[in-house]
């Protein structure tokens, strides 16, 4: 499936960031865990490190791989890099942010808040998504290890998918694209300093 394939390459592309960044000065890598991308099944897992006195570079990776009961799926990938601009100091307190994001999806049978896909509970979408946006967020230091943050932004994503009849025929029904204008992250993230 086109959907492992991406996920194994994306894979081996944070496995190679994490190598490039071990012999880092301290406190320049911190791994992160967005609990909210968590809530939707989707295991996810950031690399951030430091770039400069007040700048990070974030890379994050999720993957939700799952199918659930009725052929319900909200299979995807997402990858987010993005730039930070920290206020006082890096890894501490307020920050703005510029991302960008792009993935493949393949979901079916489920219903989405705000009406973000109408139909999806009666048939399957299948595509893939790029775009980019503007954050902001604040991070709280706990201990020398460990840290909270919260981070929201938002901008534009240009979806292209196919429609099929049902979750898992194979009659097409369109080829069509959607322009989208609002939240593009969304983040309460646990995180671990490395180094």
């Amino acid at each position: 499936m086109a959907l492992t394939r991406i996920m194994k390459k994306w894979g081996l592309l944070l496995v190679f960031l994490a190598g490039c960044v071990i012999n880092a000065q301290a406190q320049q890598v911190v791994l992160k865990n967005n609990l909210l991308y968590d809530a939707t099944t989707t295991p996810n897992l950031s690399l951030e490190v430091g770039t400069g006195r007040k700048t990070t570079f974030d890379f994050q990776i999720g993957l939700n791989p799952f199918k659930f009961g009725n052929d319900a799926k909200l299979k995807h990938i997402l990858v987010q890099p993005e730039f930070r601009y920290w206020t006082c100091e890096r890894f501490n307190g307020w920050f703005f942010a510029a991302h960008a994001l792009g993935g493949r999806f393949n979901a079916a049978n489920v219903k989405l808040p705000f009406g973000l896909i109408k139909g999806l509970q009666d048939h399957r979408y299948e595509g893939w998504y790029v775009g980019g946006g503007l954050g902001v967020g604040y991070q709280w230091p706990l201990s020398r290890r460990w840290s909270m943050e919260a981070e929201l932004g938002a901008g534009y994503v240009y979806f292209d998918y196919d429609k099929f009849q049902c979750g898992e025929c194979g009659t097409r029904l369109s080829d069509t694209h959607r322009n989208y204008w609002g939240v593009t992250k969304a983040a309460i993230s646990f995180i671990y300093v490395l180094k």
